[in-house]
């Protein structure tokens, strides 16, 4: 180092009175701004593409997670048409039957009546949670005919309970209807 020092304190008139070449100061700014411009570039780049990668990533992961929790057909329960063609067959029977009778219960008159209409959508999600149980069972023990049996008597019980209720609102609904006309025809 010292040699470098002393080169250059010796020779310091030469070094203070060369002018660099003409064009110089344009092509060493040229340079700079090649440079400082590329680092930017690459640089601000980067960032946005790891948010990407990572934003991909979250998306993927949390609609896998989505889809196994959720939405996965069978993944826990097992219906009675997973067993053999014939208890779909009567597993579709008995849901067409559960669907009319749905419709028709909700027909017949509790639109008027809020309160009951929810107690009765509260009882029917209550039987069918026993029904997905059943299904679950089904699933561990796809041949055991007590389940499948189960199965079948929880869709005959509950046609059986919303025959009972649409008949009872039916027979309210003749009586109001007889009240309303023996009314208006003693005024």
């Amino acid at each position: 180092m010292k040699n470098i020092e002393d080169i250059i304190r010796s020779n310091k008139d030469l070094f203070d009175g060369a002018e660099p070449s003409e064009g110089h100061l344009g092509r060493f700014n040229r340079k700079l701004e090649q440079r400082f411009h590329s680092v930017v570039t690459s640089r601000s780049i980067v960032p946005y593409l790891l948010r990407a990668a990572v934003i991909t990533l979250l998306i993927t992961l949390s609609s896998l997670w989505i889809w196994d929790h959720f939405l996965r057909p069978g993944s826990v329960r097992m219906a009675l048409g997973d067993v053999s063609p014939e208890y779909k067959e009567v597993e579709n029977y008995y849901m067409y039957q559960v669907n009319l009778m749905e419709d028709e219960l909700f027909t017949i008159g509790l639109e008027n009546n809020p309160d009951q209409n929810e107690m009765l959508r509260k009882e029917m999600r209550s039987m069918d949670s026993v029904y997905v149980q059943l299904q679950k069972e089904l699933k561990v023990n796809p041949n055991d005919e007590k389940i499948i049996n189960a199965m079948i008597e929880h869709y005959q019980t509950k046609i059986e309970v919303m025959s009972y209720i649409v008949n009872q609102l039916r027979t309210i609904r003749n009586e109001n209807q007889n009240n309303t006309g023996n009314e208006k025809v003693n005024l």
